[in-house]
């Protein structure tokens, strides 16, 4: 059997590299030293690309004069685009780049799109014509070499950023061991520190940068996006010496198309009673030090039929395609089990478009009046991150400390529970919502704006709990070498949550509207609308997918049978052979 192919599927958690490829050593690589560069990278990234997501509809309608329509599809299908981007990342990190060597590349990439951007808003040749804005029949949207130079810059920059995503997180975990107890500890504290920086780009984006663009230009705005990426690539660069990087393993798909392959092959094969015949193994006995992160779960049992050597009698090699060892199987059923954990996120991304739509729209209808200055609608988003600023270091100084003595876990609570606790505070954020609309509506005096500050408030709380839990659940699931990957299906969820937030509407505008009305939604006037009665829908649904959530988190929870056998080896499985359980040699 082709041992070296065959063991490429169990990379070990503790096998890292310097970045000429030579063993790390332990104290000159990885740890929070490393990972501050790391931490670094990531809020000068957030801050580049949110200052231009957040406010590029504004460019694009006002100076590329196309129409709001289309000017709105034209941001959606950016952000769309950075979020399935991810994957790419994160393919192209855990099979042959590393998360390295994936951010040096498509943040160089990144780089050029914010130039060119700032450049054509900077010079009038690149750009439409002037033109009068309330007489827009006369404007002239941008087309051939301008509309061309406007788009490769835009996707430039969601190439770069959609790539580097899921291997900022990935690479700064990859700087603490797994394995040890207290470097594990130190994981889950980066996890709340990542997070926080994120945080703290994403205010400055949406306060500094974007009154930068308003007050300046949106040439110079795009200009200081620029220079935030370029700072994140000198500290990608500054901490080259300290990394500890996991080598790459080559098709992270190949060994899962192997399982699945050689499962449906022996579909009609029986486990004999001789256990020499079932192949149970990781490769050669005992090089795999990993082996006890391992255990046998008891569900997707059909695909232990690729683990059955073929009863002809003959000694032949095997293909790798007929059969499988039994860590690439216990792998694979790893990533089939987180699927329906990611499903039950999508809910909660769904209320999150609400926050950034129809509860900015609602700001707008409101008095946005406080003392002497005027709130804009669309800052009411930098809410949730002024909290998330303050809460998140309360939440590492004093929960995680109460949590890991009660729980008696060195993380205080799992990254299932926090998921959970997330999922089930979102649905107050919309139950608030309804409230404030509602009195919006029947209110004969414009109501303060204010009052939808609650909705952002208690939705930044949850996302803190989801947010971090998700993403520390989905890289301690990446037993196989697909942390980057696996991350990256965290961003994938906005994704779906955007998609399921647009199908809603026009659902529930098809099923409310009659001869009178069009929906629920459908007047684009929110004192005619319903909106209060869509935030109630969003409640409830959310509820809803919390109760689903417990149901798969207790599936996905249940105890494994057992271990892994140490010498490579081991009898059938107790569910196919004569109750016989499962022999740690």
């Amino acid at each position: 059997m082709d041992i070296e192919r065959r063991q490429s599927f169990t990379v070990l958690n503790d096998v890292s590299l310097d970045w000429r490829g030579r063993p790390c050593k332990p104290n000159k690589h990885g740890g929070m030293r490393a990972a501050v560069f790391v931490l670094g990278i990531q809020a000068f990234e957030i801050m580049a690309i949110a200052a231009v997501g957040n406010n590029l509809i504004t460019y694009v309608f006002n100076d590329m004069h196309y129409p709001l329509s289309k000017s709105a599809n034209i941001v959606t299908n950016f952000v769309g685009t950075i979020f399935i981007l991810s994957l790419l990342g994160g393919f192209l990190s855990d099979s042959y780049l590393g998360s390295f060597f994936t951010m040096l590349i498509f943040g160089f990439i990144e780089l050029p799109g914010f130039i060119l951007l700032s450049l054509q808003a900077h010079l009038p040749q690149l750009r439409p014509p002037p033109c009068n804005m309330l007489q827009r029949e006369h404007c002239a949207e941008a087309e051939g070499l301008k509309a061309t130079i406007f788009f490769v810059a835009l996707y430039l920059v969601a190439l770069g950023s959609g790539c580097m995503k899921p291997n900022m997180i990935a690479h700064g975990a990859d700087q603490f061991s797994r394995d040890d107890p207290n470097q594990s500890k130190k994981l889950s504290t980066y996890f709340n520190t990542a997070y926080f920086s994120f945080c703290v780009g994403e205010l400055v984006a949406l306060t500094v940068l974007v009154w930068v663009q308003t007050r300046s230009g949106m040439d110079v705005g795009f200009g200081v996006s620029a220079a935030a990426m370029a700072m994140a690539l000198v500290s990608l660069i500054s901490g080259v010496l300290f990394f500890r990087n996991r080598p790459s393993q080559g098709s992270i798909f190949t060994p899962i198309a192997r399982v699945f392959v050689a499962a449906f092959t022996n579909r009609k094969q029986i486990c004999p009673s001789n256990s020499e015949v079932y192949q149970y193994h990781l490769g050669v006995a005992g090089t795999s030090p990993n082996v006890h992160n391992l255990r046998h779960a008891d569900k997707f049992r059909f695909l232990e039929n690729a683990c059955i050597k073929s009863q002809d009698g003959s000694n032949k090699v095997e293909s790798p395609w007929r059969l499988c060892t039994m860590a690439e199987v216990e792998q694979v059923k790893v990533i089939l089990s987180v699927i329906p954990i990611f499903a039950c996120t999508i809910i909660f991304n769904t209320i999150l478009a609400q926050l950034q739509t129809f509860s900015v729209q609602q700001g707008s209808s409101m008095n946005t009046q406080l003392v002497t200055f005027k709130i804009p609608p669309a800052s009411l988003q930098a809410i949730p991150y002024i909290i998330l600023i303050i809460l998140v270091p309360l939440y590492e100084t004093f929960f995680v400390p109460i949590s890991r003595k009660l729980t008696r876990d060195h993380v205080g609570i799992t990254p299932l529970q926090r998921i959970g606790t997330g999922l089930f505070t979102a649905t107050f954020s919309m139950v608030a919502a309804a409230l404030v609309e509602k009195k919006r509506r029947e209110s004969e005096a414009p109501t303060p704006i204010l009052w939808i500050a609650p909705q952002f408030i208690i939705f930044g709380v949850s996302e803190m709990f989801t947010a971090v839990g998700l993403i520390e659940f989905f890289y301690k699931q990446s037993l196989g070498g697909m942390q980057a990957f696996l991350t990256a299906m965290t961003y994938c969820s906005y994704s779906f949550g955007f998609f399921l937030s647009s199908l809603l509407v026009s659902l529930v505008n098809k099923i409310t509207s009659s001869s009178g009305n069009g929906g629920w939604l459908g007047d684009n006037d929110l004192d005619k609308d319903r909106l209060d009665l869509f935030y109630w829908l969003l409640a409830v649904l959310s509820l809803i997918n919390f109760f689903n959530y417990l149901f798969w988190a207790r599936w996905h929870s249940k105890p494994s049978s057992g271990v892994p056998a140490r010498d490579g080896n081991s009898s059938c499985l107790k569910h196919k052979h004569g109750g016989a359980d499962l022999n740690v040699l």
